[in-house]
């Protein structure tokens, strides 16, 4: 017997309470252990013990975070898997040769390289366009056109993209919308309760929120949808193991108090960037000036804690600034308590030609921070003397 959950409503109390009931019938654990058995036994030849056969098809403790994780989207169905690419592989096998996907020009590297290097081979065409409302995008809509991907921040300009009404316009036409959440998290934006069809997350990032564990998950709500995904999971097998699922139900627990920190940082980041004469232009839609910011406060509890800025100069200029930094760690990923930096030109978007780079706007000088939760004056005086020491040694080049 578990214990009921219906006074399990808010969305702290959800973090650690659901998929984490104890079952009191048996030990009683109030954090959920990890199941690392492959098989299952059975008393019934045609029967598996509590629904679970073989680790790939469901896993106890895989199972608990599909269950939160469902809570926190506010959908009926979660599926997780062992990365945020092996998430979105699942999804673009819904479709078939010959469909066509629209996706905002803005997408993380990793996502478009899938798109144009792999699933290109197997006749599904891309078409990467600008678009914020259903007014930009509907003349790019073809006939074959199945689904809409749709980043909201977007990674790295945080373009805000109006979910409702990109899924209002093609709901008529059976196209599926898909959200990649991963920037704001469920607990500053929930694209379903939106209309979206598919949420996607890179677990690896807020969700997990330590640096220590990588997974990637897709939500649902429709049955019949989740039906093909569920199938997909296992036929495919790029499943999130116990030990994963169990780092990342451990990391959601505190997911509320850390996007609150996130937020309050990024914010004081912002507003210090936007004042620096080194700083060209800052990308956050926290700030009022942001050309989205209504979109985003219209859709959005919060402003989450990503912020890209580009600085006058040269790459030389960027590169300088962030090899001087002490205690921001350079690195790829974003999301965790400590703070990242990196330089999407050469690290997260190199793939992507330059040329396309440039089309969309994403200078060599482009910076995108993921700020962490450390003390706001100590990461502030860390961009500044970074900062100071690009004045002086890049002196001619800007």
């Amino acid at each position: 017997m578990e214990k009921n959950m219906k006074y399990a409503k808010g969305f702290s109390t959800k973090t650690i309470h659901i998929g984490n009931e104890p079952d009191l019938d048996g030990s009683g654990d109030v954090v959920v252990p990890i199941h690392l058995s492959t098989t299952f036994a059975r008393r019934k030849v045609d029967k598996p013990s509590q629904g679970y056969e073989y680790s790939r098809s469901g896993n106890p403790t895989r199972y608990a975070l599909e269950k939160n994780l469902a809570a926190l989207e506010n959908g009926k169905y979660a599926f997780t898997y062992a990365s945020g690419l092996a998430a979105i592989t699942n999804i673009l096998l819904l479709l078939k040769s010959g469909d066509n996907v629209v996706s905002i020009d803005d997408v993380y590297g990793g996502t478009r390289r899938l798109f144009t290097r792999v699933f290109e081979k197997y006749n599904i065409t891309f078409t990467f366009v600008n678009f914020i409302s259903a007014f930009e995008l509907k003349t790019h809509i073809q006939r074959n056109t199945k689904m809409i991907w749709i980043e909201s921040p977007t990674n790295p300009l945080m373009k805000i993209v109006d979910i409702a009404s990109i899924t209002r316009s093609v709901r008529s036409k059976k196209i599926l919308t898909v959200v990649d959440n991963t920037f704001a998290t469920p607990y500053f934006q929930k694209p379903l309760d939106l209309g979206t069809d598919i949420v996607v997350h890179s677990m690896t990032k807020y969700l997990g929120g330590h640096s220590d564990t990588i997974g990637g998950s897709v939500i649902v709500n429709d049955n019949a949808l989740a039906e093909r995904l569920k199938f997909l999971q296992n036929a495919v097998g790029a499943i999130l193991s116990p030990f994963d699922s169990y780092q990342i139900l451990k990391g959601i627990k505190t997911l509320p108090l850390r996007m609150e920190k996130h937020e309050e940082n990024a914010i004081i980041i912002a507003k210090f960037l936007k004042q620096n004469r080194k700083v060209k232009k800052v990308y956050y839609p926290g700030l009022p000036d942001h050309p989205n910011h209504k979109i985003a406060k219209k859709q959005m509890s919060g402003f989450g804690g990503m912020i890209s800025f580009e600085l006058k100069g040269t790459m030389k200029t960027a590169v300088a600034f962030l090899e001087h930094l002490q205690l921001i760690a350079i690195a790829e990923s974003l999301g965790a308590v400590e703070s990242l930096i990196e330089h999407p030109a050469s690290m997260t978007h190199a793939s992507v030609p330059k040329e396309e780079r440039e089309k969309i706007g994403l200078s060599d000088t482009l910076i995108r921070l993921s700020v962490g939760i450390e003390d706001v004056d100590d990461i502030i005086h860390d961009i500044f003397q970074a900062l100071s020491y690009t004045k002086t040694k890049e002196r001619g080049e800007l």
